[in-house]
């Protein structure tokens, strides 16, 4: 099972979402990340992914925000154990790159979720809005099979 990263950024109540142009998730809004390569840590891993899919975007204040497992029964090379960080500070501004097109704000309150993975619309909005989630979703590449998530209160701050 491959370890990876997300990354979203959260400014006024909007967050920047960008669509994803190659591998997994290719044609869906998303938050920025990808794979852990070997020797890095995961927040390292986290950090430089952003600043790949970002174009060089540096996050300078942000929390580490759960765990989510996600399994693939039919495509089990796609199995991940997804790290989730937001950040709430940022030097730079999300463009355009080889992995990520579109990039955009979105209100939280109203995201689109019918161009994202079918489970964002579990728990993105409760990370965003300052709480965590752990668990496993089963997934098909489209939707959502089952999911065991724990949704935890933050602090509120973001």
């Amino acid at each position: 099972m491959q370890t990876a990263t997300l990354f979203y950024l959260v400014n006024n109540g909007n967050v920047f979402l960008g669509l994803k142009q190659e591998k997994l998730g290719s044609g869906k809004y998303n938050g920025f990340g990808g794979r852990v390569d070997p020797g890095e840590t995961i927040e390292q891993a986290a950090l430089r992914e952003l600043s790949e899919e970002t174009d060089r975007v540096k996050a300078t204040e942000y929390r580490y925000a759960g765990c989510i497992t996600y399994v693939f029964p039919k495509s089990p090379e796609w199995d991940q154990h997804v790290h989730i960080y937001v950040a709430t500070k940022w030097e730079g501004e999300p463009r355009t790159t080889r992995e990520m097109k579109d990039i955009q704000q979105f209100p939280i309150q109203n995201l689109p979720f019918e161009r994202m993975w079918d489970n964002d619309k579990y728990w993105l909005q409760h990370v965003l809005k300052g709480g965590s989630v752990s668990g496993i979703v089963t997934h098909d590449g489209t939707n959502t099979l089952s999911k065991e998530l724990e949704l935890r209160a933050g602090d509120g701050n973001l």
